[in-house]
């Protein structure tokens, strides 16, 4: 509603002077400031800030009246009364220097555009040159307690009990008279007053008084701390026409502050809360309607130390009230009691290091014109500092003087010469989407905490301010400000604001009744200085603003509020009546409609709040029937100070068809008789919008009622258009609390906007030379927004109206916080219920756990929630919504294993470790076959914790999955492996396996056996199950996400689950899970050239040369062609090549479509390879396997390698042949894991889907040693020999490969009898040095790590040469971290282990 902002700023009074300023009065249009110090009356003017003139009482004079007291204004500004403290009553009169004298004026540089415009008008607002001359004194000879100002009276209050009546201008015999208190009737209501005094007022007199004009009476604080209300009867104030009520049990009054537009009485009390009064329309006593103290919940350590109120100020606009305490501090409420902003806590209170600060006790204060200043005046805490004026800023929501924008849903504050809007700015989209293509998003994702701010024009705000009225128009995208005349539009499309043309048009008008916006016009209500008359206008936002382009209709009475409704427009006027006006969209034309006389209803005009045209009817049966209608206007809804009237249209009459009445005489029906809906209402939104899916949150009525929090009205639907039940209402209030205050509700999104005073500590100066204003931390306004579906939701299950809720929550099920409401409910019920002292009878949390079963978030949102609460309510949730074992295993079955593992933990803490146990392997083994790596890995630490007592750890609730790396392994998460050392220097014997555990993260060794052993355990049975459905793909995966040692246990289970039963099966798996083409024969083949065994030779060796191998294997091939591969590649320096015997690589190309070309040049290349690391080649990635220098290298050299089209062909048949290079990658990584265990079987299945001759051959001259049993000989044999069955038949794009390793298989055949060979066979080095010799290439070696970060390596990286076994356990630190080597295996894919 209102909020601080900036820091307070101090006003020094430039005469020097030993007197303090103590109190402070407003003139009634609050633009002078009487400032009194003991013996010196001051007028200060508003804006600018400034001292105008100075009355200085001479010493003889302060003897005779004594010092000054208090003051008044008299209602024209034209004279000022002033107590004094020997009872006399200084009358000044304030004399104006004329037209052309003022005090200050600005001064422009020279050659500046701004002229006067109009002769005679002041542009500007320049402070006027003002004198005060004192008139004949009145002495009342009593000490004087309270002034008051009426119109032509001036009341006094003396401490003798009498209340004297002084004409303004104190002459003549009417000029005074004198009532004794005494002598007033007091009695607890009107109807038991005629009785005489009921009340002993004897030696009491009034402390106190204010009046009020809207229920015509004085709020009176007695002497003796009682509280009363005196209202005259007749029309003029005389002894016997007085009569007062006084309110009962209240004995500690201190001060008074009453509310006209509310109708309230603000008494302070010196206990420190403010009572609020209302006057009963129908017994005339004085009601309390709701009180204003801190409460003990917010204010733990001052809530009880205030000491006595000191002070009260409304608002100008009475939305809200300022209190101020004897001990010092300021705290701000809205008209109901709704707390805003208090300087008794948080970083109003203590510095930044936790010290005290001492409260500032505040003397006086008063707010400024339309509330944007408080101007208080405070004693200085030194006696060093010179006591000032300190004006504090606010800026306050445009519905506190302009109602109408409740229909928007859109946030709009202002402050003195700016606006703080809440919209997301779509412009910055539309206008300049070339420059800035991401601003949108960017602004979307600010919105939450960020305003809007749009200056005020300054040339329409120096003439014109202050800023009386704003609107904004439901898209947000155009404001309109209205000062003291004419008015100002802004579009934020354009960044501009429109002012009038014509100064003389714009100072012949003021707006009276507000504005607001209607498709592209302003609409306006305002008074024409010329015509002296009331006007409706319209004017076009997108035309100049003048009125030769405004449609004008005359009105017969003053307009106080005016609103917008669909094509209508309703007003209120002075005459108390509302009319209606229907706006023709053809010629933009303002027809009346109706007028409805509220006379009968309505008190004083004054009264009314808002006035809104809605949709909103009792009766939701015949909308149903008529969906339509539910977008006429139904209903006008008033706000009377505070109490919310509702006038239906009376549709009790014959009904007459719409279609039987031509469009143009179509008469409105009448209102029928005003019901109250609501009382203590402060704000009223609703929507001319329908939803068909959000009906019950489309056609509800939302009331803020301060204190009590919010109000909807909700309709209640029968479901599925039955017969509505006659005992059902067609409606329902339901009320519910938000922790902010509520400026705009998004009725679709359920959500409530608002905005509250946030603080920023700035610990200046401190000591004794600390500016006041230091004192204070900056203050700044935040955007807030808060949820509420979960409190209707309750309030309809509380009231047994759960099928209703089940709707409203069903329409709503699609927004994105829903999961977090049905939590919200789940927890506020259950600590309330779970918290609760006395036993409750009929609790609501079964209901709740029962209605959140009806949606599919129901078991994530009780675990979300119990992980929320403390341990101590688990029992009794869990007793209401069922056995965490049965939902734990309701998750399983519904495969949400995330949600599964929260419970988990929530069985750890109430069950013992062993149903935890029983229930985590459960879930272990189902993440295992899932692939959920990352619950896997908290399973394996939950399942050690339980082990080894660290029940402390629970494992948190993975929210999110890991990226599954299905494709690469992350093969070195925790290790690296290098393939760097030389075929010599490999010791050779038995295999070098050391055991790395499954998880780096493990308990200490002491725990290691058993609960580990029962972990590896799971891990092998999965591994075995894996093996044995052919799956090793996932089998990778999960020895690389795990860090599971898949070589040692291979070794073990060699020769059992390690075996291949079905060699043809085990093919076909690998070629599904891979992604790994079947071979083809290409249709040419016969007649290929690259059966000629030059060419042949010259082509190898020219793909030998290719740096950059990893082209054709790298590239994409859905998207690069084969010739684009080869071409994108700089061809350098001829690799060193050995002349030893071509046979093999001859023999290899003797198949047209030899898929094994670059493999063979693969495999030399890990021929003598130099220490290379991963940390070194994991420097490159996929991107940089080109760099910048490479380009020209092809132009330079690309006529070396000139292909014919034949040749182009084979190459690309052979790329055709090949799978993706991550299939490739992990292919090769598995043959070296099944090599190194010796899983000689795997080895053959994999070396022919990848046709490499090689491996083949490697394994055969394997199966000679002496250490491969005859069996695995045998599957070797037989197995090769299926394949080669089936390829016969089914695949005979294998048969050429199979033709090539004729010589090997056929040496297989004939060593049926077999011989031992040494087992040093097994050692990958000499394989691959034999392998290097065989090929002929054995010469070859790769660049030095360091220039291959220049260019791109083959694969795509330097390959990291495999260690035997052992070299699984080395740290990761050696080479590079693990993080980044994660990193780099997500981009690369995984490394390239090649094995020859």
């Amino acid at each position: 509603m209102y909020f601080l902002t900036g820091w307070p700023r101090r006003l020094l009074c430039p005469l020097r002077s030993e007197e303090e300023p103590f109190h402070i009065q407003p003139s009634s249009q609050r633009f002078y400031f009487a400032v009194l110090s003991e013996t010196q009356l001051s007028i200060w003017f508003s804006r600018p800030s400034v001292l105008i003139v100075s009355y200085i009482e001479s010493a003889k004079a302060a003897a005779q009246f004594g010092f000054y007291q208090k003051a008044e204004w008299k209602p024209d500004d034209s004279m000022i009364a002033v107590a004094t403290a020997k009872g006399y009553i200084l009358l000044f009169d304030v004399l104006g220097g004329g037209d052309d004298k003022y005090l200050y004026e600005p001064v422009y540089p020279r050659g500046s555009t701004r002229l006067k415009v109009t002769p005679g008008y002041k542009e500007e607002q320049c402070a006027p040159a003002l004198s005060l001359e004192m008139k004949k004194p009145v002495d009342l000879e009593a000490p004087i307690t309270s002034l008051q100002s009426l119109q032509e009276d001036l009341l006094v209050c003396t401490a003798d009990g009498y209340l004297h009546v002084l004409h303004w201008d104190g002459l003549g015999s009417n000029g005074r008279k004198a009532i004794c208190l005494s002598t007033i009737p007091f009695s607890l209501d009107l109807q038991s007053a005629r009785g005489g005094p009921s009340l002993d007022l004897e030696g009491v007199y009034i402390r106190c008084m204010e009046y009020c004009v809207t229920l015509d009476g004085f709020a009176v604080v007695l002497s003796d701390g009682r509280l009363g209300f005196i209202t005259p009867l007749g029309n003029t104030i005389t002894a016997d026409q007085l009569q007062g009520v006084w309110a009962a049990d209240v004995t500690d009054g201190t001060c008074v502050a009453v509310n006209n537009k509310y109708r309230l009485m603000a008494f302070g009390c010196a206990s420190g809360s403010v009572l609020v009064y209302m006057i009963d329309t129908t017994t005339g006593s004085m009601q309390l309607s709701h009180k204003l103290e801190l409460t003990p919940k917010h204010y733990p350590d001052i809530y009880n130390k205030t000491g006595p109120v000191k002070l009260i100020c409304w608002s100008p606009d009475y939305s809200v009230a300022m209190v101020t305490w004897e001990c010092g501090g300021l705290s701000l409420w809205s008209v109901f009691g709704a707390h805003l902003i208090c300087t008794l806590g948080e970083d109003f209170a203590y510095r930044s290091d936790g010290t005290k600060k001492e409260p500032i006790k505040i003397s006086s204060m008063s707010w400024g014109a339309e509330g944007y200043h408080l101007w208080e005046m405070v004693p200085p805490p030194h006696s060093s500092l010179q006591a000032g004026i300190l004006q504090f800023h606010f800026i306050k929501s445009a519905l506190t003087v302009n109602p109408c924008t409740s229909n928007q849903e859109q946030v709009l504050l202002h402050g003195e010469d700016r606006l703080y809007l809440t919209c997301g700015d779509t412009t910055q989209v539309n206008s300049n989407s070339d420059a800035h293509p991401h601003t949108h998003l960017h602004l979307t994702l600010l919105g939450h905490k960020h305003w809007h701010v749009v200056q005020i024009h300054s040339t329409y705000l120096e003439s014109n301010w202050p800023i009386r009225f704003a609107a904004i128009d439901t898209a947000g995208q155009c404001m309109a400000v209205a000062g003291r005349r004419g008015f100002a539009h802004y579009s934020l499309f354009t960044r501009k604001w429109k002012l009038f043309g014509n100064i003389t048009q714009e100072q012949n008008m003021t707006v009276t009744g507000g504005l607001a916006w209607w498709n592209d016009f302003v609409v306006v209500a305002c008074y024409n200085f010329i015509d002296q008359q009331e006007q409706l206008r319209l004017y076009q936002r997108s035309t100049n603003l003048d009125n030769a382009f405004a449609s004008v209709t005359k009105l017969h009475s003053d307009t106080l509020l005016l609103n917008v409704f669909r094509d209508m427009v309703i007003l209120f006027r002075a005459d108390c009546s509302i009319c209606l006006y229907s706006i023709e969209r053809r010629n933009d034309s303002v027809e009346l409609l109706q007028e409805v006389s509220m006379s009968r209803y309505i008190p004083h005009p004054a009264l009314v709040v808002s006035v809104t045209l809605t949709s909103v009817r009792t009766e939701t049966g015949i909308t149903l029937k008529a969906p339509q209608q539910a977008c006429m206007a139904e209903s006008i809804m008033l706000n009377l100070a505070g109490q919310l009237i509702m006038l239906q249209r009376d549709r009790s009459g014959p009904q007459v068809r719409e279609k039987e009445t031509p469009a143009n005489n179509k008469k409105l029906l009448p209102f029928c008789p005003p019901v109250v809906l609501a009382q203590c209402v402060e704000n009223v939104w609703t929507t001319c919008r329908s939803n068909r899916k959000k009906r019950h949150l489309l056609e509800a009525l939302w009331l803020c009622c301060g204190e009590a929090g919010m109000k909807v009205w909700l309709p209640l639907f029968p479901r599925d258009h039955r017969k509505p039940h006659s005992f059902l209402s067609r409606r329902i209030m339901l009320p519910f609390h938000i922790n902010i205050y509520p400026l705009a509700v998004l009725f679709e999104d359920a959500l409530v906007l608002g905005a509250t005073n946030e603080t920023v500590l700035y610990d200046g100066l401190q000591g004794s030379s600390e500016p006041l204003e230091a004192l204070f931390p900056y203050c700044t306004v935040e955007r807030t927004s808060q949820i509420y579906l979960h409190h209707i939701l309750r309030q309809l299950l509380v009231r047994n109206l759960g099928e209703q809720a089940l709707m409203l929550a069903q329409s709503c099920a699609s927004l994105p916080y829903f999961p977090h409401v049905m939590e919200l409910m789940v927890h506020v019920v259950l600590e309330e219920e779970a918290t609760s002292r006395e036993p409750i009878p009929d609790p609501l949390l079964p209901t709740v756990a029962k209605f959140i079963t009806e949606f599919p978030l129901f078991l994530q949102t009780i675990v979300h929630c119990a992980r929320k609460t403390e341990y101590a309510l688990w029992n009794y949730l869990f007793a209401a919504v069922g056995n965490p074992k049965d939902l734990f295993e309701e998750c399983l079955m519904a495969q949400d294993l995330d949600t599964a593992a929260s419970y988990l933990i929530i069985l750890q803490n109430m069950e013992v470790p062993a149903v935890s146990r029983q229930h985590a392997t459960l879930l272990f083994n189902t993440a295992l076959e899932q692939g959920k790596w990352d619950l896997c890995r908290h399973m394996i630490r939950f399942l050690k914790a339980i082990g080894s007592g660290e029940m402390e750890t629970p494992p948190p609730t993975p929210t999110t999955q890991e990226p599954s790396s299905t494709g690469g392994f992350e093969f070195f998460r925790n290790r690296s492996i290098s393939l760097s050392q030389s075929a010599d220097s490999i010791t050779t014997g038995k295999f070098n396996l050391q055991k790395t555990f499954s998880m780096p993260s493990g308990p200490s060794v002491k725990g290691y056996c058993a609960e580990n052993m029962y972990i590896d355990m799971m891990l092998w049975r999965h591994a075995r199950h894996l093996l044995e459905q052919v799956r090793l793909r996932d089998l990778g995966c999960f020895s690389a996400q795990l860090g599971f040692e898949l070589i040692g246990w291979l070794c073990r289970e060699r020769n059992r689950v390690a075996r291949v039963d079905d060699f043809v099966l085990a093919l076909k798996r690998l070629h599904k899970d891979f992604l790994w083409p079947f071979p083809v024969i290409p249709v040419g083949s016969l007649s290929s050239p690259l059966k000629n065994g030059r060419c042949r030779t010259v082509l190898s060796t020219r793909l030998l040369k290719s740096q950059s191998a990893d082209s054709l294997l790298n590239s994409d091939m859905d998207t690069v062609p084969p010739q684009a591969a080869l071409n994108n590649h700089a061809w350098l320096d001829r690799l060193g090549q050995g002349g030893k015997d071509m046979d093999t690589a001859s023999s290899a190309h003797s198949n047209q479509h030899s898929p094994q070309t670059h493999d063979a040049f693969l495999s030399l290349l890990t021929n003598k390879v130099e220490e290379y690391s991963v940390g070194s080649a994991t420097d490159l990635t996929e991107t940089s396997s080109v760099v910048d220098g490479d380009w020209t290298m092809v132009d330079e050299n690309s006529s070396t390698l000139s292909l014919s089209q034949a040749e182009l062909e084979h190459i690309s048949m052979e790329l055709a042949n090949k799978g993706p290079h991550k299939s490739q990658v992990q292919l090769r990584y598995l043959l070296h894991v099944f090599m190194e265990a010796g899983c000689l079987e795997w080895c053959v299945v994999i070396g022919l889907i990848l046709r490499d001759a090689n491996v083949i051959k490697q394994v055969i001259s394997f199966l000679d040693s002496p250490e491969v049993p005859q069996e695995t000989v045998q599957s070797v044999r037989s197995g090769l020999l299926a394949v080669d069955a089936w390829a016969s038949t089914d695949s005979l794009g294998y048969k050429p490969f199979l033709n090539l390793i004729q010589p090997q298989l056929q040496l297989l055949m004939d060593s049926a009898a077999g011989e031992q060979v040494q087992p040093e066979a097994f050692q990958p080095s000499s394989q691959s040095s034999k392998l290097g010799a065989s090929e002929g290439l054995g010469g070859a070696a790769l660049p030095r790590a360091e220039d291959s970060r220049g260019v791109a390596a083959p694969l795509g990286l330097a390959l990291p040469s495999l260690e035997p076994a052992g070299g699984f356990s080395r740290p990761p630190s050696e080479d590079c971290p693990p993080e980044q080597t994660e990193e780099q295996l997500e981009e690369e894919g995984a490394y390239d282990c090649t094995l020859s």
